[in-house]
């Protein structure tokens, strides 16, 4: 089976979501098919495994729409998307288009990194159906990370085509936190900072944990810095990192209390399995998703009540509980990997050649 794989999202300098499912799931499936990355810069690389690769256009570019002309002579049989923009005209090969989670429609802000352009054609889009519609039926299969996604797709009848989970996983090798070693009274946030993501509330729910401090991982404008700072109550306690390396992600888990995300959306929730998978508990939103990824293992409380989060935060001070959580979390975080999402995406590689020349 020859795969050929859209490396493209990958970032330059780290990882962000889209880029480590990407660059995670290529090096896993390349340990069972053949595999060929698709990059558009050379420096995307440092974050990939090394696998055979072609340099194509970006996917931003209006060659975009020709792009088959350049992968058709690998003669794949197949060729996966981790996003849905990829351009299809005149293939010959099945194709796996991905759309990872609805998140947008309900919160149309585009990323900030985006050209503007882009951004406004991002709002645009999301503002109807149809258009999304247009993009997936192109595909022969239509992949997603969850099946909190998958319903809603199904719900909103964004695609007529097969759709099939390819899901996250936390990386492979980590090594469990001692269960007999308290934890630190900290507390642990890793994601971005727009609207939906909803860490005012976290903020806030600080006013009733003077004794725990909240870590902010991810990078941060100055300008929205200034916003949540205005909101942190006297006495709390809550740092702003600016991003931190794997190792001290990992670090900071470790010693935490909890991972904590009370995000008003989602797609999957790697964090979470990504702590769990640590032995660290997580306090989220009581949402579908993250009742589909945390399981019995997470504490869940509404997404807007500061006072239950506190208060979720302190149930877990207690030491039986905390070691109960923690269990419960490694127990939870087995249930996914990387092997398992390699073999889902193989034999959609297959479901989609098959189609492909069927039709």
């Amino acid at each position: 089976m020859k795969i050929v794989m859209d490396a493209r999202f990958t970032r330059t300098d780290f990882h962000d979501g889209i880029s480590r499912y990407g660059a995670s799931l290529i090096e896993a499936t390349a340990k069972i098919a053949e595999v060929t990355m698709l990059i558009n810069d050379e420096r995307q690389l440092k974050l990939l495994p090394e696998v055979p690769w072609v340099k194509v256009n970006s996917p931003l570019s209006p060659m975009e729409l020709f792009v088959a002309r350049k992968i058709n002579p690998l003669e794949p049989d197949a060729v996966f998307c981790p996003l849905q923009t990829m351009g299809s005209w005149g293939r010959r090969y099945g194709l796996i288009l991905t759309l990872q989670d609805l998140i947008y429609y309900q919160h149309p802000q585009p990323p900030g990194f985006l050209p503007l352009p882009v951004r406004i054609l991002w709002r645009l889009y999301h503002q109807a159906y149809w258009p999304q519609r247009l993009l997936l039926n192109r595909a022969d299969l239509v992949s997603t990370i969850s099946q909190t996604s998958q319903s809603l797709i199904e719900k909103f009848r964004l695609t007529k085509r097969p759709i099939r989970i390819v899901g996250n996983a936390p990386q492979p090798g980590k090594q469990p936190r001692d269960p007999a070693v308290q934890p630190e009274k900290s507390l642990v946030y890793m994601g971005s900072f727009m609207p939906y993501k909803n860490v005012e509330t976290m903020i806030r729910g600080m006013a009733g944990l003077p004794e725990f401090t909240l870590h902010l991982l991810s990078r941060i404008t100055p300008e929205r810095q200034a916003e949540l700072a205005a909101l942190i109550p006297q006495d709390a306690r809550v740092v702003f990192h600016h991003g931190v390396t794997d190792e001290e992600y990992d670090e900071l888990v470790l010693r935490a209390t909890a991972l904590v995300t009370l995000s008003k959306a989602e797609g999957y929730g790697l964090p979470l399995v990504e702590s769990m998978t640590l032995g660290t508990p997580v306090v989220v939103a009581d949402t579908e998703i993250f009742r589909e990824v945390g399981g019995q293992a997470a504490s869940y409380v509404p997404e807007d009540d500061s006072e239950a989060f506190a208060t979720a935060v302190r149930a877990l001070a207690e030491p039986e509980e905390w070691r109960r959580r923690s269990a419960a979390s490694l127990q939870r975080a087995a249930e996914y990997s990387w092997e398992r999402s390699a073999e889902a995406l193989v034999a959609m590689a297959e479901e989609a050649a098959a189609l492909h020349s069927e039709g």
